[in-house]
C-alpha cells in the first residue's frame, strides 16, 4: 500500500518539523547546561576571521550566555601559535579547560566540563 504524493508530502513535511524541534530542544537544553558550567576561562575558542561554524559558535555560545574566551589567528600571534601547538587541523579549535576539541561540539565540551577540574586561570 502506497501514500498519495500528497499525503507522503504531509508525512515528511511533519517529521522534518518534528526533528527540528527536537534538535531546538537539545540546543536549547545544552546552551542552559554550558551556562551553568562553564567558568570565566575554561573555554578558549580559537577562530578565523573567514570561518562559518566560528561565527555561528559564537552567535550561539553569546546568545546562551556562556563563558568563552575567543582569538583569531590572523590578528593575534600568540593565538596562531596556540593553534600550531593543537594541531592546526581547523577552526573553530576549543579549549576546554585544556583538553582540545576541534569543531563546535556541545556534547563533547558538557562532556569535559562534567568531568574535568575548573579552570585555575581566572
Amino acid at each position: 500500500m502506497s501514500l498519495p504524493p500528497r499525503s507522503l508530502f504531509v508525512v515528511i513535511a511533519l517529521a522534518a518539523a518534528a526533528s527540528w524541534a527536537w534538535r531546538g530542544h537539545v540546543a536549547a537544553e545544552d546552551g542552559e547546561r554550558l551556562a551553568r558550567q562553564a567558568q570565566p576561562g575554561d573555554i578558549r575558542m580559537i577562530s578565523s576571521e573567514t570561518c562559518g561554524w566560528c561565527t555561528a559558535a559564537r552567535r550561539w555560545m553569546t546568545q546562551e550566555g556562556i563563558a568563552f574566551d575567543e582569538c583569531f589567528v590572523e590578528r593575534d600571534a600568540q593565538c596562531l601559535a596556540d593553534y600550531q601547538a593543537q594541531g592546526g587541523m581547523g577552526t573553530p579549535t576549543l579549549v576546554v579547560r585544556g583538553h582540545t576539541v576541534l569543531g563546535f561540539d556541545r556534547t563533547r565540551i558538557l562532556e569535559i566540563l562534567g568531568r574535568a577540574e575548573p579552570s585555575r586561570q581566572r
